[in-house]
């Protein structure tokens, strides 16, 4: 007997079992059933981008440098140091890329405002040309019957400013700039988000140094600027408020670590409850309720932000919704500790996606939206990022043949159809992201996108990926 391949072995194992199965009377649907999980009426499917990652342009009409272009242009601190300088080229590529959105039939499209492109020192005088830029976009958009959601900060922080968010001025020369936009973009623009990701601009750029400006400061000198950083948000609220229409819609983006309960039972299910409240107490617990937690402020201790009068009610600012950017899940247990829950360590066998810190685990973005929804009971929450890396090669054909992201996506929106169909309000998915792009440190090494971005040429080529969300949003429905 031969040795045989497993894909042979596969080939010969089917057909024996379809010859055995013929003739037997397989179950099947109702008449009229389908195998699908619908979403509803007016559900909003998207795609999401940010400025630094797919615009380029990186000197173009008087745009001044941020502090990525100045960490990117570091030795070491990137991939093979590769820089957002050209990325998608999407400041010159903009209306193609809009082409790329119409083909899905997506809604609509969640991009970012390059601050330093628009007020290139920070804080002063603005640039007409920058601001244009983002005119045409928004135009281009709605031309196309796509709608523009709008981050005002997604982490390239003007160079000049100084000190960054170490500097509590910093927070003010936000709220600036946030007005200025949305009263120029407030009459097409009616969803605005003030800023994306705490954690990531806060502890991964002042206190590990991962990301820009590469610090390492202390854990006190970290909490100053996470405070720095929701105070920001909370100015930023109140000065899109005054300076946009009455109905325009106010929230941020938020990578909210997700707990998921062990096991699905009463008393994991609290203690997961409870560990979202206090493992984002500086971030969006303390936005959400307007006060720092006494469990956060006690275990930091001298550490602890110093918070100056009126800081609080300012970050406490009412939202209109909370976005949430969801990837993967911790898991929580109930114990007998005083704060009534444990945090399980993810073995060394726990599956991931390409990118290594991408565990898989489809469970979280129900879980991420039910627990930020029973705590704090947001008029609308959305999915403003969710997707993942892939080793994606380019075939002969021209193809990408990306199942597993299919995979992730597919499962993550199963859950995600739990949370609607138990009437929590979720609005809208933005998926991360349209296309390839710069991915921070992480350079163009891994690829997000449902567009493959060779990134010589800037040729954009839909993946497989690409025509299953096609599809997804033509029935708006998971299949």
């Amino acid at each position: 007997m031969k040795n045989l391949t497993r894909r042979q072995f596969g080939k010969g194992a089917a057909a024996t079992a379809a010859a055995a199965c013929a003739g037997v009377s397989l179950p099947r649907l109702a008449w009229g059933e389908t195998a699908t999980l619908s979403y509803p009426r007016g559900f909003l499917w998207g795609c999401a981008t940010a400025a630094y990652q797919v615009e380029g342009g990186a000197k173009d009409d008087g745009r001044g440098p941020s502090i990525w272009d100045t960490f990117a242009h570091t030795p070491g601190k990137t991939f093979h140091g590769e820089t957002g300088d050209v990325a998608d080229d999407s400041y010159h590529l903009y209306k193609e890329d809009v082409q790329l959105m119409k083909a899905l039939g997506v809604s609509t499209y969640r991009m970012s405002i390059s601050w330093s492109r628009v007020i290139p020192d920070g804080a002063g005088q603005p640039n007409p040309k920058g601001l244009d830029y983002y005119n045409r976009v928004i135009d281009e958009l709605l031309a196309n019957n796509i709608t523009p959601y709008v981050t005002l900060f997604h982490w390239d922080l003007p160079q000049a400013l100084d000190g960054g968010w170490q500097n509590r001025a910093t927070a003010k020369s936000f709220a600036d700039y946030a007005g200025y936009v949305t009263k120029k973009l407030g009459d097409r623009v009616h969803h605005f988000m003030t800023t994306n990701e705490f954690v990531c601009f806060t502890d991964l750029g002042y206190r590990y140094g991962q990301f820009a400006p590469g610090l390492k400061l202390s854990d006190g000198e970290c909490n100053q600027i996470r405070h720095h950083a929701i105070l920001a948000h909370g100015l930023g609220v109140q000065a899109i408020r005054a300076n946009t229409p009455s109905g325009t819609q106010v929230g941020l983006a938020e990578n909210a670590v997700v707990f998921v309960p062990v096991i699905e039972t009463p008393e994991h299910v609290a203690a997961a409850r409870a560990a979202t409240r206090i493992g984002n107490a500086p971030f969006l617990t303390a936005v959400m309720e307007g006060k720092y937690p006494n469990e956060y402020l006690q275990h930091e201790g001298a550490n602890a932000p110093k918070v100056q009068e009126g800081d609080m009610k300012a970050i406490g600012s009412p939202v209109d919704f909370v976005g949430a950017n969801i990837y993967v899940p911790l898991y929580a247990r109930a114990d007998d500790s005083p704060q009534g829950f444990a945090v399980e360590p993810m073995p060394s066998s726990y599956p991931h996606m390409y990118s290594p810190w991408l565990t898989l685990g489809p469970e979280c973005i129900y879980w991420g939206v039910r627990n930020v929804c029973d705590l704090w009971k947001p008029k609308a929450i959305y999915i403003t990022e969710n997707g993942t890396s892939s080793d994606d090669v380019l075939t002969p054909a021209g193809r990408v043949e990306d199942v597993d992201r299919i995979m992730y996506l597919r499962d993550h929106l199963t859950h995600l159809h739990r949370a609607v169909k138990e009437g929590y309000p979720v609005q809208g998915y933005f998926l991360w992201s349209l296309m390839d792009n710069f991915e921070w440190a992480d350079g163009f090494s891994k690829r997000f996108g449902l567009h493959y971005v060779d990134f010589k040429t800037l040729k954009r080529t839909p993946k497989l990926s690409a025509e299953w969300y096609k599809d997804v949003i033509a029935k708006n429905a998971v299949v």
